[in-house]
């Protein structure tokens, strides 16, 4: 079995996106691993909102203190490109997780779907364990 050294976690702000957060923050304190949150910038966010990156970072670092991390083990880590490939390569150096955590749906959630494109798109394509973590709203 692998030892889990580094939890890496997609992050786009949504509840699906928080409800990961915990998740894997909960994990990683059982096991004493390292969270690397993960945020796929696209290529016209900083259009849209050229603070969003860093006021999702300081949510983030909130959240993971509020659930008791050491603020030590938590990384951010902003790539660009389209979510999924983002977070494809985080089972890759420099990150090199072990684990990749995200909600079931993103900020781009269709009522009625269970899954999200990305989260969809990783089931089929992640090298590394995929944990989806389910909503908790009710479906449709």
């Amino acid at each position: 079995m692998t030892v889990l050294r580094t939890v890496a976690v997609g992050f786009d702000g949504s509840p699906d996106a928080e409800a990961a957060l915990r998740w894997s923050v909960a994990v990683a304190n059982r096991v004493g691993a390292d969270v690397v949150v993960v945020h796929a910038t696209g290529l016209l966010e900083h259009l849209d909102r050229p603070a969003a990156a860093g006021d999702l970072e300081a949510g983030v670092r909130a959240l993971a203190a509020e659930e008791g991390l050491d603020p030590g083990r938590l990384r951010w880590q902003a790539g660009d490109g389209d979510p999924c490939s983002v977070l494809l390569r985080a089972a890759d150096p420099p990150i090199s997780a072990d684990l990749l955590v995200v909600g079931s749906r993103g900020q781009g959630a269709h009522a009625g779907l269970t899954l999200g494109s990305t989260s969809h798109e990783l089931a089929e394509h992640a090298s590394i364990p995929l944990v989806i973590v389910p909503s908790g709203r009710p479906a449709g």
